[in-house]
């Protein structure tokens, strides 16, 4: 077993017993192409449908180096739940969770499976709906948050959910600015923030994600959602704690931190 097969399986392995690990499984990857490998090599050994896609900033640091400032990860069918009044969110113990609010964009068609290059007006025409929702970021690994962007790529994307909410209904005619975001743990107002705090707003992650999706022999299909970037930014969390994402005039989701719990 390779290098990268075994990182991968030692992700799967402690994503299926809902328990953490403190370091990497062996050597860190050294580029971009060494992290999507890891991560492509768990996609396949998970087994779940894949019903969208998280979109995470590459670190500054990193950004010329690897000359990319994106990343994508798998977010699984098994995963992704419809908002409530009262959200469970999955945290590894021993793991990490980052409660994260974000725009999430619904494809209305597949895109073409060659196209790897994507202008923002060209994504637009494929979008079929805006939800707001939360990412549950979060991995079996304790020291991901961390490490490198790199990391974070091969280990699942550190994606493990997604609540989706209310749908923004006028989204074609709002402004970004205009959507805003406040985002409150245990009582405790931790940011406020407009959807222009995430680098070129949802339509231009969007159309990354349409790109580099294609590039890694996934194009997004008729129906998958990209959830977009952490408007109010990373916030980590832990068992226990309870935690509200309040955009303005849309919606509010509700969520309290819980053990996630194994797979069979």
């Amino acid at each position: 077993m390779n290098q990268e097969r075994y990182a991968a399986g030692r992700f799967v392995e402690a994503r299926r017993a809902a328990t953490g690990f403190p370091d990497y499984p062996g050597a860190l990857p050294e580029g971009l192409d060494a992290a999507y490998r890891v991560q492509q090599a768990a996609i396949v050994e998970w087994g779940d449908d894949i019903a969208g896609w998280k979109v995470g900033r590459i670190q500054p640091q990193l950004v010329e180096q690897l000359g990319a400032e994106r990343f994508v990860g798998p977010i699984f069918a098994e995963t992704v739940v419809p908002a409530q009044s009262d959200n469970p969110f999955p945290a590894f113990r021993h793991g990490t969770a980052v409660f994260e609010a974000e725009l999430v964009v619904t494809a209305a068609a597949d895109a073409p499976a060659g196209k790897v290059d994507w202008s923002v007006e060209e994504a637009i025409a494929l979008i079929g709906a805006i939800n707001i929702g939360i990412e549950v970021a979060g991995s079996p690994l304790a020291t991901i948050n961390q490490l490198s962007s790199l990391v974070s790529i091969a280990a699942f994307g550190n994606n493990n959910g997604l609540i989706l909410g209310p749908e923004v209904a006028d989204w074609r005619e709002r402004r970004w600015d205009n959507v805003t975001c406040t985002t409150t743990i245990d009582g405790e107002i931790v940011r406020e923030a407009a959807a222009t705090a995430v680098p070129g707003g949802p339509l231009e992650v969007f159309a990354f994600a349409l790109g580099q999706t294609a590039r890694l022999g996934w194009p997004i299909r008729c129906g998958q959602r990209v959830s977009t970037g952490a408007i109010t930014g990373m916030h980590a969390v832990t068992i226990g704690q309870r935690c509200t994402a309040a955009f303005a005039g849309i919606g509010t989701l509700d969520c309290r931190i819980v053990p996630a719990i194994p797979k069979a």
